[in-house]
């Protein structure tokens, strides 16, 4: 189900994995970079079942191997989960660094999204977006070659629509690639998505459905590149996860090479 959860930006969704490790780190000006990304709405780790399971959820983040997996819908030490810290839970168990972001404090706790990631993170920021029904949010991740944005937009489309504005101000500052991953709670053909459209690239298919998972009929969740003059994106494999069970969502990551100009 789609639950109202105060945006942690972008993703999500965001995963990202290399496979070219030493050239990225180079930074060499024309080398190529190979890099994976991973977005998933874990819903607590509440699966299609309602058992929660956390080591099936670890077992897939495993299993795709990303380097940075943008996760929302995650609670921290809440009533509902036991007191259970979520994605220090999901961290313990795939071995990667997490990275936190309270969007709204639920039931003596928060309730956010995240960040895991295989390197450690350089810096973290987190900025409020707009959340009719539920406060939203955006979290940041600086890598040292790369940036990554999660999200976890509002149902309503006013909502989101200027979350994109919000956005596109926060990474102007940025001169490396940046991504954004994570349930945007919007399809492809959406005034919003068109919107982020014209500055942002689709790497995932949004003709392969995400939600629900057990019977996905339509594509919510994404990941995106910012467009620039710097970088060229290119997609060398896209998947959505046949995981009808471990969450509401199914796990979106993609293959994506990186070439600097």
């Amino acid at each position: 189900m789609r639950i109202k959860g105060y945006l942690v930006f972008i993703t999500g969704f965001v995963i990202l994995s290399f496979f070219n490790t030493e050239s990225f780190a180079s930074g060499n000006s024309g080398t190529t970079d190979t890099l994976k990304i991973l977005t998933y709405n874990v819903r607590n780790c509440k699966g299609m079942d309602n058992v929660t399971d956390y080591e099936r959820v670890a077992k897939v983040i495993s299993r795709i191997n990303a380097d940075v997996v943008a996760i929302q819908e995650l609670d921290s030490v809440t009533e509902r989960s036991k007191r259970i810290d979520v994605l220090a839970e999901l961290a313990r168990k795939t071995g990667m660094f997490p990275t936190y972001n309270s969007s709204i404090r639920f039931q003596g706790g928060a309730y956010g999204i995240g960040f895991l990631t295989r390197e450690k993170t350089l810096s973290s920021e987190a900025f409020p977006l707009p959340g009719s029904e539920e406060k939203r949010s955006v979290l940041l991740v600086e890598m040292e070659k790369y940036v990554v944005c999660c999200s976890h937009f509002s149902l309503t489309q006013h909502d989101r629509a200027e979350s994109v504005g919000i956005i596109n101000q926060l990474v102007s500052k940025y001169k490396k690639p940046v991504f954004l991953a994570g349930d945007l709670n919007a399809e492809a053909s959406s005034p919003e998505i068109l919107q982020l459209s014209e500055s942002w690239q689709k790497l995932n298919d949004p003709l392969n459905p995400t939600f629900p998972a057990n019977k996905p009929v339509e594509c919510i969740d994404f990941i995106m590149s910012k467009k620039t003059e710097n970088f060229q994106i290119k997609v060398i494999e896209s998947s959505v996860e046949d995981e009808p069970i471990a969450s509401d969502h199914l796990p979106v990551w993609v293959k994506v090479v990186v070439l600097s100009h």
